[in-house]
């Protein structure tokens, strides 16, 4: 890992989030105005101190109310100030981190941005970051950037004011000022890889509950419920040692910074001191430079106290930023909508050219040719994780191939306008979407159907049998995810869906994976029809049935033995 520090302030959070732009200009004018008031009271106290000892007829009240009205109306100031700020600070983090997660949701959920491929990929880690990592930045905005603005404007502008007061004392700020920022590099450096390793840990642990409870009703039919319990926990050890490391961190380095300013304004003072012991400067001067030199130590003693969450917040924003940023890996380049055309995918051959996909485990697929012509019933076959999937995708404009391309007759894909693609595409993925609502309501998902085509596409996949068992028929309402139906019930529910959908294009992804035998040929004949009528249908399909109802079957090689990457395709005679 580079050891290089990062920036204090990343330009992407600029870019991605108005709010933090706006806030770091209203931070600045608060900054500005409680430096003004800190001379101020530094100048009436100096002032009310020295009239008090040097001058016996300065001793009343009434000589000083000039001088105390200032100063009272000058804390007031200040302490304003500290009140607005907090209260606008805190507002403006969480708007600024509602922006960044609202933009990388939309990068993970727009398919011309981030292909499904890639998403699942992620998915876990942008769970993470999103849900819990981004909040750290909440501190970070609130806390250190603002001690950071402060530390720019306040640390010079005391600076200035106490030289032209007292040029010995700007002197010793001016050469002990460098060491806070060297000491806050040399622990960042140290915190920045323990504050890595927490959030990737955080990771593991919230994909490994992510996953436990996906497949909690498996492992509890399996009866191995409490098998995962013992990885679960060496999880959340692992991520409690990293995070006491990170906030062990935290504390000594605060402790190491205000120590260290501390010594600073003592050099100072004593300066100071012995200066005034020998008459070589003004009681007003000494005093006026006392007060105000720690003041400027003090926004470097808050950027240091903060440091530890300039460091969770930076961390989250890289995080958050790959999320948004690295958009071409893996994704579908935006089309512009003058370069969109229109397309018929009905009576259209389909023609995959060189397609080639590259993955996390290498091509798959790799150079693939294969032809579908329309009217007929093409079945993907071949070993998992050789690409089937993801060329469905492309057929349907999901991803966008890494080589090669994919025409519907002469148009290609990447330059057909989606949603009028869409329109003709009847699709079923391996796990079929089921909405909560009635039966009714997900059969009609992609478009209302006619009652003659639902009722064959019903007898075909064996869902009219289904329907009756119902306790309200079609109006049976249904959880999240199909809640209330089994996979077989589900899968019934969707290939229904599918087939008596009017799309001239359908594509489907083991159809048959949760059916018996019997009700397999039945999907396939159903499926044949459809192609016997003119529409086009690709099934992607490992069993032997299909290849008996197949009208082509293109080979997919394994991924890790492709050579040539030469799909092979089979015509069967009917």
């Amino acid at each position: 890992m580079s050891r290089v520090a990062r920036p204090p302030l990343d330009p992407r959070l600029l870019r991605y989030s108005p709010t933090t732009r706006r806030y770091i200009g209203v931070t600045a004018a608060f900054a500005v105005a409680e430096v003004i008031a800190i001379i101020v009271v530094a100048a009436m106290v100096a002032a009310i101190v020295s009239e008090l000892i040097v001058s016996p007829g300065a001793r009343s009240f009434a000589a000083q109310t000039v001088h105390l009205v200032v100063l009272a109306a000058a804390l007031a100031v200040r302490a304003a100030m500290a009140y607005g700020h907090d209260r606008y600070a805190h507002r403006a983090a969480e708007r600024a981190i509602a922006e960044l997660r609202a933009e990388a949701l939309d990068v993970l959920t727009d398919p011309s941005r981030t292909s499904p491929r890639s998403l699942t990929s992620v998915r876990e880690h942008a769970s993470t970051v999103l849900l819990r990592g981004l909040d750290a930045l909440g501190p970070y905005l609130s806390g250190y950037l603002p001690a950071l603005v402060a530390a720019v404007i306040l640390t010079p502008v005391v600076t200035v004011v106490i030289a032209v007061a007292d040029w010995p004392s700007a002197l010793i700020i001016l050469v002990t000022l460098p060491l806070i920022p060297l000491f806050m590099v040399l622990v960042g450096l140290m915190t920045r890889d323990r504050t890595t390793r927490k959030l990737a840990t955080m990771s593991r642990l919230s994909a490994q509950l992510l996953d436990l409870v996906a497949g909690l009703p498996t492992l509890r039919a399996l009866n191995r419920a409490g098998a995962p319990a013992q990885r679960v926990g060496e999880l959340g050890e692992a991520h409690r040692r990293s995070t006491m490391s990170s906030l062990r961190v935290a504390f000594l380095s605060g402790a190491v910074l205000e120590l260290l300013a501390t010594l600073c304004v003592a050099l100072v003072a004593v300066s100071i001191g012995l200066r005034l012991v020998y008459g070589e400067m003004s009681l007003y001067a000494g005093v006026f430079a006392l007060i105000l030199a720690p003041e400027a130590y003090l926004p470097l003693r808050r950027v240091g106290m903060q440091f530890h969450n300039s460091t969770d917040g930076l961390t989250a924003a890289e995080q958050v930023f790959g999320l948004i940023a690295p958009v071409a890996a893996g994704s579908v380049p935006a089309v512009p909508a003058a370069g969109s055309r229109g397309v018929t995918v009905a009576g259209q051959p389909i023609t995959v050219l060189d397609v080639g996909v590259h993955g996390r485990d290498g091509w798959a697929p790799e150079c693939l040719r294969a032809t579908i012509e329309p009217g007929s019933l093409t079945v993907f076959t071949g070993p998992n994780g050789s690409g089937k999937s993801t060329v469905l995708a492309a057929l349907m404009g999901l991803l966008a191939p890494d080589e090669g391309s994919v025409l519907i007759g002469s148009t290609p894909v990447a330059q057909a306008d989606p949603a009028a693609l869409h329109e003709q595409i009847a699709w079923l993925p391996q796990q079929p979407v089921v909405v909560p609502g009635t039966v009714a309501e997900n059969l009609e998902l992609f478009g209302s159907l006619g009652r003659d085509t639902f009722e064959s596409a019903a007898a075909a996949t064996g869902f009219a049998d289904l329907v009756i068992e119902l306790p309200e028929r079609l109006d049976t309402v249904l959880g999240t995810g199909g809640v209330g139906l089994s996979a077989g019930q589900r899968q019934r529910l969707a290939l229904t869906r599918v087939l008596a959908s009017p799309a001239p294009l359908l594509l489907l992804d083991e159809p048959t994976a949760h059916l018996d035998e019997a009700s397999e040929r039945a999907v396939f004949t159903a499926l044949r029809d459809r192609a016997r009528a003119g529409d086009t249908v690709v099934v992607v399909a490992h069993r032997g049935v299909a290849r008996e109802y197949a009208d082509r079957t293109v080979e997919f090689p394994a991924a890790a033995s492709t050579t040539s990457g030469r799909a092979a395709e089979v015509d069967h005679a009917r």
